[in-house]
């Protein structure tokens, strides 16, 4: 890749953050790039990894590279820059580290959003407020550090796991996922409150289950939300007519850009390719930054691994416990034969 491509990747993955949310971050670029997964992110959140350098799937050099034009790219759009905190998920709420070198610069760097000037400074305030304190739903046995006793839920900490009451969060009850607007109420009028994840074995990330919060928090938003449900339903309805609109643009934008880049490609397959690929909540790469602004690696990768999983029996390997990777490389040739032949224009 060229210098003048990275750049491009990072205009591309930039422009997408600055639509959905009207600032961008330097982890907004990095996820947007592919370089940084979103479980490494959600560990380095927790205050797991010591830098967030070290998980990033580029080397250092590249990273500079894309993080300078990261900064131009912002400047030249006319962006504001606002330094924000970033704290561990943790009851110490320790100060999180970006760089491997920890030089204040870099630090500093990294830490800056770009906002836009049509944000208000009240939204730029809410979205650099600190990350959630997480407590984990364990799947595995476990005791508490500090009094050897166990539970449904923990919070971890450098020393270990730490049950709710040594954690000074007995108090809190749990308020189960499903309402969105219950949730965002209840939060806001509890004075302490946890998001409460649990490790799901086939997606390999923490998955959000709800959250802690103080009681009488919960019992006044359930007042609040029962005083306007019929509002928020008509809402709702609108909402997901919009959703289903964006979805089926977004399918038919990627499968023009699937038979752009593979014209060999028949064009039901490259629908369905496209449809796959863009599936609302599927945390599939169609949903990525670079998948949503069509970013020709992001469309690649898309058709090289329906290649793979239909055409090759790559499946078989993996059924049978080969490594995932040793699976890909006995299969790459098989992949890239079809894809060579999709290049080319059909007669």
């Amino acid at each position: 890749m060229t210098r003048q491509d990275l750049e491009q990747r990072v205009t591309q993955a930039a422009e997408a953050a600055l639509a959905e949310q009207q600032f961008v971050s330097a982890i907004d670029v990095l996820l947007g790039l592919g370089w940084l997964a979103p479980s490494h992110l959600d560990r380095w959140r927790q205050g797991r990894i010591e830098s967030l350098e070290r998980v990033v799937q580029a080397n250092l050099s590249k990273v500079t590279v894309a993080m300078a034009a990261f900064r131009r790219w912002a400047r030249d759009r006319g962006l504001n820059p606002s330094e924000t905190d970033y704290v561990a998920r943790t009851r110490d709420r320790r100060q999180l580290r970006f760089s491997v070198s920890g030089d204040a610069a870099v630090e500093r760097a990294y830490r800056t959003h770009w906002v836009s000037p049509d944000l208000s400074q009240r939204a730029v305030k809410q979205q650099s407020r600190p990350p959630d304190l997480i407590v984990i739903s364990p799947v595995k046995e476990w005791t508490c550090t500090s009094c050897g006793d166990t539970g449904d839920l923990l919070l971890m900490e450098d020393a270990g796991p730490l049950c709710l009451d040594c954690s000074d969060l007995g108090h809190l009850v749990f308020l189960p996922s499903g309402d969105t607007a219950l949730t965002k109420r209840a939060k806001k009028a509890s004075r302490l409150s946890a998001v409460v994840v649990r490790w799901s074995q086939t997606r390999k990330r923490y998955e959000r289950q709800g959250i802690l919060a103080e009681a009488d928090a919960i019992e006044r938003a359930e007042i609040e939300c029962l005083s306007d449900a019929e509002t928020r339903a008509r809402r709702r309805a609108r909402d997901q007519a919009r959703r289903a609109d964006e979805d089926v643009r977004l399918a038919a934008e990627f499968a023009a850009a699937i038979r752009a880049l593979f014209p060999g490609c028949p064009v039901g397959r490259a629908e369905a390719i496209a449809h796959h690929a863009a599936t609302r909540g599927s945390g599939r790469i169609g949903r990525s930054a670079a998948g949503r602004v069509l970013d020709p690696d992001a469309v690649s990768l898309a058709v090289a691994a329906s290649v793979r999983y239909i055409d090759t029996g790559y499946d078989g390997p993996l059924m049978s416990g080969v490594h995932r990777e040793t699976a890909r490389q006995q299969v790459r040739g098989r992949v890239e034969d079809v894809l060579s032949g999709w290049r080319e224009t059909t007669r």
